[in-house]
Parts: C-alpha cells; sequence; structure tokens
C-alpha cells in the first residue's frame, strides 16, 4: 500500500477513478529494486502508469515531459547522481522519495543544485517513505539484501570486530525496524534478553521511537499518516532474539518444500533460479557441448500451489504435483473430445441434438481457458523446481540427513553410528557432513572427549571438510 501510494505522487490511489493513470518514469537505486521486485511485478507498474523503470546509475536519456518518481537511499553517490539530473534537466518535474530518512545537510546540496540548475519549481515532492526493509510474504520480512554482509550473524560475531562498526550494524538494523514500525503505523512493546546484541538493539530503537514521539508536530505515528491511530490502543510485542540462542537450528537439514528450495536451490527475493539439464542426446562426435539453460521463476503469494504447500515435507509435495497434473489432464481431454464432436459432417439428427448440447459445454471450456493455461504454467513450474529439489535430495541423501537430525535434536536414540555417516562416501557434500557434525556438538550435553574428537576430526578431514566451523563453535561452545 505505501509503494502504490509513493507511485501515485505520494496520493492515496482513487478506487473508482476510470480516467488514465498518469505516465511516469521511476528511478531506482539497488535497495529500491529490492523492495519493489518482491511486492510488484511490472504489468502491476504499467497498470500504475510506470513506463519506463531505471536504475539511478545506469546511462539514462532526457524525456523532458514526463514526471520521474525516484525511489533510493540517501547516500552521498545518490544524491550527487540526483543533483546532476537536475542540471542536466531530464525530467518535466521530480518527486524525490527516500527509503530511508535523509539528513538536513542532503537536503540542502539538494537545495543548492536545484537553484544552481534553476529547476527549484520542478521539484515537486520530497518524502522520507520510510520502507527500508524488504516484505517477501504477507507475514515476513528481511532487514537487507544488497551488501548483506553487513548485518549477518558472522559480522556481529567476528572476533576482531571495532566498536565503530558494530555502531554502524546496529543502527542499520534499527533503521529498518524503525522503518517497519512508521509503516505498519504502531509502537511496539519491545521484550529482548539482556547482555546480548538483542539488547543493544532494543535500546537504540527505543531511543528512536521516543525522540519520534517527543516532538508531537511531526510524529510519525499521529496525524494522517498511512496506519496511524488505528492500531493505537493495541500495541504489537516485538520480540528481539539472539541468535546464539540456537545455532542448531540454521544448520538442520530440512523437509518442508519453501526450506528445501531455499536450502539447495539458489533462492533469493522470492525468485528462484535454475539451470535445465539438458536431455541424453547424444551430439556428434566433436561438436560443442551444449550450453545449460538458466530459467528463473517467481515463487510468490499469488501463486496458489505455492502458498497452500511451501510448508508441506517434500513427499506430500511431489504427491500434489502429480494429482494436480491428473486433473489438468481430464480437463484438456474434456476440451479435445468436444472440439472433436463440433467437427460433425452430414445431417445425423442424433449429431444435431449432441450439437446444441454441446454448445453449452464448449462455452464453458473456452472461457475456462485462461485458467487452464494459468494451471499447466504452474504445474510445469513445480514440476520444474521440485525435480531439481529431488536431485539434489537424491545424490546428497538429505532425507536420512533430515532423520539423523531430527534424532539429536531430540535427543532420541541413533540407530547408527555418527562415524559411520561422516565416513560414507555416498552421502553428501563435505558441507552436509559438517553441518551434521555441527549439530550434534551443539545439541549434545557434554561435549565429547578429546579422544573421540580427535577420531571425529581425522573423519571429516577425509571427508574433505574445512575444520574452520568446528574451531570456532567448540571455542562458543
Amino acid at each position: 500500500v505505501a509503494l502504490k501510494r509513493m507511485l501515485n505522487f505520494n496520493v492515496p490511489p482513487v478506487k473508482n477513478s476510470t480516467g488514465e493513470p498518469v505516465w511516469k518514469v521511476l528511478i531506482y537505486d539497488r535497495f529500491g529494486q529490492d523492495i519493489i521486485s518482491p511486492l510488484l511485478s511490472v504489468k502491476e507498474l504499467r497498470d500504475m502508469g510506470i513506463t519506463l523503470h531505471l536504475l539511478l546509475h545506469s546511462d539514462r536519456d532526457a524525456i523532458p515531459d514526463v514526471p520521474a518518481v525516484y525511489f533510493v537511499m540517501p547516500t552521498e553517490e545518490n544524491i550527487d547522481r540526483m543533483c546532476q539530473d537536475l542540471r542536466n534537466q531530464l525530467y518535466e518535474s521530480y518527486y524525490l522519495n527516500f527509503i530511508s530518512a535523509i539528513s538536513r545537510s542532503k537536503l540542502e546540496d539538494i537545495a543548492n543544485a536545484a537553484i544552481g540548475a534553476n529547476a527549484v519549481t520542478q521539484v515537486a515532492k520530497v518524502f522520507d517513505q520510510y520502507l527500508n526493509f524488504i516484505t517477501l510474504e504477507d507475514d515476513m520480512f528481511v532487514l537487507c539484501n544488497q551488501n548483506r554482509e553487513l548485518v549477518s550473524y558472522r559480522a556481529i560475531n567476528r572476533p576482531d570486530i571495532t566498536d565503530t562498526e558494530m555502531e554502524t550494524i546496529m543502527d542499520t538494523i534499527v533503521d529498518s525496524l524503525f522503518c517497519f514500525f512508521v509503516t505498519l503505523g504502531a509502537i511496539p512493546i519491545i521484550r529482548c534478553s539482556r547482555g546480548t546484541a538483542a539488547e543493544m538493539v532494543a535500546v537504540k530503537l527505543d531511543k528512536k521511537l521516543r525522540e519520534n514521539l517527543r516532538d508531537a508536530r511531526n510524529s510519525l505515528f499521529t496525524g494522517d499518516t498511512l496506519g496511524a491511530g488505528q492500531f493505537s490502543f493495541q500495541r504489537p510485542l516485538l520480540v528481539l532474539v539472539d541468535r546464539n540462542i540456537d545455532l542448531a537450528t540454521p544448520l538442520h537439514h530440512t523437509w518442508t518444500y519453501q526450506a528445501l528450495v531455499h536450502d539447495v536451490l539458489d533462492f533469493h527475493l522470492n525468485r528462484v533460479n535454475l539451470e535445465e539439464s539438458t536431455g541424453m542426446e547424444s551430439s556428434p562426435a566433436g561438436a560443442r557441448p551444449k550450453k545449460k539453460n538458466k530459467k528463473s521463476y517467481d515463487l510468490t503469494a499469488s501463486d496458489k500451489f505455492w502458498q497452500k504447500h511451501k510448508g508441506s515435507p517434500f513427499p506430500e509435495v511431489a504427491e500434489s504435483v502429480q494429482q494436480e497434473l491428473e486433473s489438468y489432464r481430464a480437463q484438456e481431454d474434456e476440451v479435445k473430445r468436444l472440439k472433436s464432436i463440433m467437427g460433425i459432417e452430414g445431417e445425423d439428427e442424433g449429431a444435431i441434438s449432441m450439437l446444441s448440447d454441446n454448445t453449452a459445454k464448449l462455452t464453458s471450456a473456452v472461457s475456462s481457458l485462461p485458467e487452464l493455461l494459468e494451471k499447466k504454467r504452474l504445474i510445469d513450474l513445480h514440476t520444474n523446481v521440485a525435480t531439481a529439489v529431488l536431485e539434489h535430495i537424491k545424490s546428497r541423501k538429505l532425507d536420512v540427513y533430515f532423520e539423523y537430525e531430527e534424532k539429536i535434536m531430540s535427543k532420541s536414540t541413533l540407530d547408527k553410528s555418527l562415524l559411520d555417516m561422516i565416513s560414507d562416501p555416498d552421502a553428501g557434500t563435505p558441507e552436509d557432513k559438517m553441518r551434521l557434525f555441527l549439530i550434534y556438538y551443539i545439541s549434545s550435553a557434554q561435549a565429547p572427549s578429546e579422544v573421540d574428537l580427535e577420531q571425529y576430526k581425522k573423519a571429516l578431514t577425509d571427508a574433505g571438510c574445512n575444520l574452520a566451523p568446528l574451531s570456532y563453535i567448540k571455542q562458543w561452545k
């Protein structure tokens, strides 16, 4: 809703206006691109009047009679580039939207450039959008995708981190969470565990919220902002947890559809990239090997199959794809059968009565064609994705890992020794083995004795594992 409002020049879109949308250009940076792409498709952008969407730092031609909506982070280089656009008089008018709040001094830079370029009247609106978070689903968002190494578990827990770096990380996290609550229009009750990074974030976020509320005239949580006022009597609870409380879970091999796609395939911002395996056709001797085609699919909320099955165990998903395929084929056969009946010759009495009967059926079959085609597209998509996942499961014996790790984590008895799993050359990649052993190491009540540990280390090294993670976890434990 916030994005659509921004693309509509920060006026809430009117429901029943039949007029053509105003044609405009959308200019974003990489951050803006990541925020918009999981939420709005190119078609939806076009419906809102966006004819072109371009990266800020690409070479852009002047389009003098079109308004431009900018959606960028307020960084030095972005501001410089916007000032340059003003000087080159690229567009008719400029709507500047900043992903997180812009500082006073940078605003003055833009103002100076606008005065210098004699373009003050063309800068129509300047807005802080507070949208510095990436929404992947109705109830899940992530903080950053560009330079995500900056706010990762590793970044916070590096032994050589300096205080200033830590401050920067905390500020980034706090800024994103603050943006989230501004967009939600609610002030949270914050809970966290003491003495961890979570507490640092909580304290900073609390301070930022209080400072904003103190200034009653400019508060983001009152007045006519998007969600303001409607939830004010009921505050959401924000629980901040440090990953160190439960390190085994992210290492665990999973068994549900969405988690498997995320674990074994290249899956970012709701888009999965697959390499299509080429068929086993024998090419003539000396011919070049065929290139693998790369395909990418969007797995979004509009995909009904994904919505229904992303949390299901993998074997159920495979079954459901099969059922969908069968019901689709039945529908397709029905359409084919009707077509063949329609090609009847001769004045046969029976044929004519059948004809009138079937005309109605055919009209309904034709009207359900778009739906049928969409169904076919989804079946193909999930057949491809599920096949790719299955190849990984088979080649790496992920089902065995999943069951074994479940047993370790639930402290039940193991049917075969850990050492056998690690030294089995057919089971999984070195990384799989390392993950398994780390889960065992984290979950065990007392650490294995030095003698045992040496034995495990030898087996891991023989399997080609890098032992660096183990020494980290050992120290951590």
